[in-house]
Formats: structure tokens, C-alpha cells, sequence
């Protein structure tokens, strides 16, 4: 067995460190788990669950649950740990595989780092596709697809960590969804270099930060080091996982922003706009030109910046969203160029007005739902009646919630219509509708008897 005398002794410390520093458990699981640990468990305890499943742990786990600890206060009486801790030994052991974990648990681990989407989509093939497999056909696929992981503890919702137990990467943390995306491994070698990584961002404050990305879905350790491998690496994914690791800081030493501006200047323009997004999260005034400068052939992304980072300075970025807004043809960046300028609180229907007329129902749905949001939306009548005709229930649907407190008897032959072609409630039509037609004393029954609507 490995040891692991030295870096447990810094974790034992290090969970001394944590609790005294999240002194009121803000960061997330803490206010269940509360940085307790159980005692350790009996090392015949760990070779019973062994035998019993035909398989073995790595010795980085059982060196946790043999001298940090098993168990805790947590959920599922969960341990101190990463979301809401780490699961006792053997708990929901049987998550992933189910009653049949004991048969396919010692399976081969097929999932692997930045294994590709079609890679995943052909191991879950025959889940997807056939609804009427029959629970030995079920558990067998999934233990094809999870043998050599175990569940160790909760993110909460559908999401979990899980432990590879066997092959290449034996020893490695795994976040899973229940819900089918794939699995995202984290990137430390060991599941106690993981943990410890916990512990550092606790102490170090990162993971007490309101709106902290997901602890370990991103590179974690210094900027200066992630900065420095970006410099280095020739791989373009560890590139990319540099540059998003160093975005989750809530902040960077002077050097990795000296370096995020020069390779702006000078670097691949494969990175562009991540080092941009860095520059702008964490020196505003020193992307703001660079961010004027996108603007002339991408507002849409530079308005997603500012709503991210600098959302203050909405206002500032109104003439270049009123210059450029008509080039948008990507329905999120149009989406985020009418944030801001609700967010300015700025004249804005004329600009809104053509994308509510073109053919796209993303953007038809977006500029309705903006145009609404108008102090003087009643200006718009003939676009809202455009809305109201529309082929697309997602375009009709947004247009009536847009015409809250809009009172206009021009609006009851457009009711009367959507009345007539919706006998039966789909897709919260009718609901909606009713609500606009109460300010006249009417609902969807009672308009279909009135003949002098104003036409």
C-alpha cells in the first residue's frame, strides 16, 4: 500500500484551518457537513466491502478512511468535504449500477478524461434508444458504463463525485451527472490531492465567494502557475483549461494580468476573446479598449462581457450597442445586447423592433420579452399585433405577456382570433390571454360572443 503519512497529516491540519476560517459555513455544504469528520474505520471493515464487491480501492482512499476519517454530520452522514461531503464507507455504493452493483461493480472502468461526446453517446446507445429494456438489460448497460466507479458523495441535485476504482486512471475523482451529460473529471492525479484542493480554497477564501464557479470542474492552484502553462504547453485543450481556470479567480496577482494584456496584443488570436474575458473580469479599464475595438465586428460578445463583469457600466456601451445591434445574428449575443440596455434603462424600442419582425423565433421570443420591459411600449402597438398573429405559439405566447397593463381596444379582434384558435389551453396561451382580457371584463369565452370589437 502507498503511503500517504505527509499529506495527510496536512489535510488533518488543514480541516482545523478551514473551520476556522468559514467561521460561519458560508461555503456550500458547510452548514451540513461542518467540518467534522467521524473516526476512522477498521481496515477489516474496508477489506470486507472489498471482498464483498470483488474489488479494490486505491490506496489514496483508504489512507483517507483509515486516518482522516469515515463519516460525519454531513448528508448521508457524509464527511467534511467538496459540496456535501464524502460519503461514509459503502454508502449508496450502489447509486450508479444499482441492485446489481455486487455483479458489475468489478467491471473494467471504460470512462476516461476528455473522452469525446460520440465516444459517451455509443456507451448510453442502447439505454437511449430502447425504452423497453428489462431491468437485466438495464443494469447490465450500466454497469458496462459505470463498473470501476463509486459514488463518495453529493453535489446536490442530479449531481455526484465519483471514485475510479480500477484501471488507468485508478484513484481519480469524477463528476457525474444522473441526468446523462458525460462526466467531467477533475484534474488532480489522487482523489487526496482533490480533497486537499478543497481545503486550499477554503482557506485561501476562493470558495467563500458569492457567484464561485463549481469547485473542480476547472484547473485549480496559483494564477501565476496556470498563466505560466498556458505560456508553455502546447496543447490547445490544456491552454483552454489554463485560461478557464484563471477566469474562476475572484483574483490575480498584477503578473497574470501583465501577461492576460500581452498576449491580447501579441498572442494567438485563438485566444482572443478568453484573455479578453479575463482582462475584462478583472481590469475593466485596461480591456475596455480592447472591448471597443470587438465591438466594431462582435457587440454581441462584448455586451455578454459587460453583463458578466462590469454590468455597472451598461450605460457606457449604449451608442455602440444602438451602432452595431442591426449585424446580431446569433440569438444569445442579441439576448445579451438587450440586457444591457434594459440595464441602462435606455430608449430602446426602435432597436428592438426589427428583430421582433424577423424570421427567427428565438430572437422574435427575446425582442418581445424586451420590448415589454418598455415604459412606453404601448408606442409599439403594431409590432405587439404583428406578435399576436405570429405562426410560432412561442412568439404569440411572449408577445401577450409583453402587453401587461397595455389597455387598448385595437388589442380585442387580435384576442378574439387567438380565442378561435385556441379552444383548449397549449403552451400557457390561454392562461396569458385571459389575464390581458380581465382588464376588459372578458376571458376566452366570453370574447367569442362579442361581434363590435373596435375592427
Amino acid at each position: 500500500m502507498v503511503l500517504f503519512d505527509e499529506q495527510i497529516r496536512r489535510i488533518k491540519d488543514k480541516l482545523s484551518q478551514a473551520r476556522n476560517v468559514d467561521k460561519y459555513l458560508t461555503v456550500l455544504g458547510a452548514k451540513n457537513h461542518k467540518y467534522q469528520v467521524n473516526e476512522p474505520v477498521a481496515a477489516e471493515d474496508i477489506l470486507k466491502l472489498e471482498e464483498q464487491y470483488g474489488v479494490s480501492f486505491p490506496d489514496c482512499y483508504r489512507s483517507f478512511l483509515l486516518q482522516v476519517g469515515n463519516g460525519g454530520t454531513g448528508y448521508e452522514d457524509s464527511a467534511a468535504g467538496p459540496y456535501y461531503g464524502i460519503y461514509p464507507l459503502g454508502r449508496n455504493i450502489k447509486e450508479l449500477i444499482g441492485d446489481k452493483a455486487e455483479e458489475y461493480l468489478k467491471n473494467d472502468c471504460v470512462i476516461y478524461p476528455d473522452m469525446s461526446a460520440e465516444y459517451w453517446q455509443s456507451l448510453n446507445a442502447k439505454i437511449d434508444d430502447d425504452e423497453e429494456l428489462s431491468d437485466e438489460e438495464l443494469y447490465r448497460e450500466l454497469g458496462k458504463i459505470w463498473g470501476g466507479v463509486i459514488p463518495i458523495g453529493s453535489q446536490g441535485c442530479a449531481y455526484i463525485h465519483g471514485l475510479i476504482i480500477n484501471g488507468a486512471y485508478k484513484g481519480r475523482v469524477v463528476n457525474i451527472s444522473m441526468d446523462g451529460p458525460k462526466p467531467q473529471f477533475t484534474f488532480e492525479v489522487n482523489f487526496l490531492d482533490w480533497y486537499e484542493r478543497w481545503l486550499d480554497e477554503v482557506i485561501s477564501g476562493q470558495l467563500l465567494q458569492d457567484g464561485v464557479n463549481w469547485f473542480g470542474y476547472a484547473m485549480g492552484g496559483p494564477d501565476t502557475t496556470m498563466i505560466h502553462l498556458f505560456l508553455e504547453t502546447g496543447s490547445i485543450k490544456e491552454k483552454e483549461e489554463c485560461l478557464k481556470g484563471i477566469l474562476c479567480k475572484h483574483k490575480l496577482e498584477a503578473e497574470t494580468i501583465e501577461i492576460v494584456e500581452e498576449q491580447l496584443l501579441n498572442g494567438s488570436k485563438e485566444f482572443k476573446q478568453d484573455l479578453l474575458h479575463i482582462l475584462t473580469k478583472f481590469d475593466y479599464g485596461r480591456a475596455k479598449p480592447y472591448l471597443v475595438d470587438l465591438a466594431r465586428t462582435d457587440i454581441g460578445s462584448v455586451c455578454s462581457m459587460i453583463r458578466w463583469y462590469a454590468k455597472s457600466t451598461s450605460v457606457e456601451w449604449v451608442p455602440l450597442i444602438r451602432k452595431y445591434i442591426a449585424d446580431v445574428d446569433d440569438a444569445e449575443k442579441f439576448r445579451f445586447c438587450t440586457y444591457l440596455l434594459a440595464d441602462a434603462t435606455a430608449d430602446f424600442g426602435d432597436l428592438i423592433v426589427p428583430f421582433a419582425e424577423r424570421e427567427h423565433e428565438e430572437m422574435q421570443v427575446t425582442a418581445f420579452y424586451t420590448l415589454g420591459k418598455l415604459k412606453n411600449k404601448s408606442d409599439f402597438l403594431e409590432t405587439f399585433i404583428k406578435g399576436l398573429n405570429a405562426s410560432s405559439n412561442r412568439v404569440i405566447h411572449s408577445a401577450l405577456q409583453a402587453l401587461s397593463d397595455v389597455y387598448d381596444i385595437r388589442l380585442l379582434q387580435h384576442y378574439k382570433r387567438i380565442a378561435e384558435k385556441f379552444p383548449e389551453e397549449k403552451d400557457y396561451i390561454l392562461s396569458n390571454l385571459n389575464h390581458r382580457l380581465a382588464a376588459y371584463g372578458l376571458n376566452n369565452k366570453t370574447i367569442l360572443l362579442k361581434n363590435d370589437l373596435g375592427e
